[in-house]
């Protein structure tokens, strides 16, 4: 077992990127602004988009069915973890994700979709929407869905300005929106379920906005309690040894490495800074800024040279 760099994996979506992404890459790509990085999730509602191909045209999840044990730890384990490289071109629309009670009784799924995101590049002015300010009524919040009243839904919202390095937990449920002109590191439980609280200017209608649920019973997963100042620095503070704050860990770990040996485990790498290799028993693999790299549980590996990144790992 031995890690295996991945090429970029840019299912269609409905904004805009930036450009950061590729200059990130460091590779012409198309013009799409979501790079899913080995990827085990499909698209809403789709049979295969999403899914990471590997360069030969495999897919990994068929690569991982034929030995999950020394992939995840054990034959029953899954990833439990998406990771994408995200460059919003434009501002996202408000939205929400649900949790895992909600996911389980209305979606059929183990999974909600706790987001985190690591910041990589980022405007001067850039910024992100997180929860809101105050407590929300639940006949307010449908009026402004309803009636698309974008300038109210927006203002009732947190806006936090953001740069690179700062990192910030997204617990389900809690309404948010990226601010153009940022490229981040999105590590997610593995679903794709979205509930659009905005989609007034672009390329989306109504029926995409509820993942098939009527509108009462998707606006349901909202958390409408304010979101204080105090709790939106708890999502800021990193737990020791972590970049993202003790809270996170039930869903998904997060940490940079550098020049030694890299922790065990399943693991998604991003090369942020340098150059150099991974080596093991197995081998070396040349590595350097913007590669992406899925590594098995079972692959021992030492990280060489100049170099650095982050570890995205699921929950312990």
């Amino acid at each position: 077992m031995q890690p295996i760099l991945l090429g970029p994996n840019q299912p269609e979506t409905f904004y805009r990127g930036s450009g950061r992404l590729a200059a990130f890459r460091g590779l012409e790509l198309a013009p799409r602004p979501e790079d899913w990085v080995a990827s085990l999730t499909t698209r809403f509602g789709q049979e295969s988009a999403g899914l990471a191909t590997l360069d030969d045209g495999t897919l990994l999840s068929d690569v991982i069915a034929q030995d999950r044990a020394s992939w995840f730890g054990s034959d029953d384990a899954d990833a439990a973890l998406l990771v994408k490289l995200l460059d919003a071109g434009q501002r996202l629309p408000v939205h929400v994700h649900p949790n895992r009670p909600f996911a389980q009784s209305h979606l059929a799924s183990p999974y909600g979709k706790t987001e985190a995101w690591i910041v990589l590049d980022a405007a001067e002015d850039a910024g992100v929407h997180l929860g809101f300010a105050r407590d929300i009524e639940p006949a307010e919040l449908s009026r402004w869905v309803h009636e698309q009243d974008v300038d109210s839904l927006l203002g009732a919202t947190n806006r936090i300005p953001v740069a690179a390095g700062d990192a910030i937990l997204c617990p389900a449920g809690m309404p948010h929106a990226i601010d153009k002109n940022v490229l981040l590191i999105e590590l997610q439980e593995p679903t794709d379920f979205s509930v659009l609280l905005e989609w007034k200017g672009f390329p989306l209608s109504p029926d995409e906005a509820t993942l098939g649920l009527p509108f009462d019973e998707a606006l349901a997963c909202v958390d409408r309690r304010a979101c204080t100042p105090e709790r939106i620095e708890s999502l800021r503070s990193a737990a020791a040894g972590s970049l993202l704050p003790a809270e996170a860990a039930e869903f998904f770990r997060a940490q940079r490495f550098s020049a030694g040996p890299l922790p065990a485990g399943f693991s998604v790498l991003v090369i942020t800074d340098g150059a150099g290799e991974l080596t093991g028993p197995w081998g070396a693999l040349a590595i350097a800024r913007g590669a992406t790299v899925v590594v098995p549980h079972a692959a021992r590996c030492q990280v060489v040279g100049e170099v650095g990144g982050v570890q995205c790992r699921p929950a312990e």
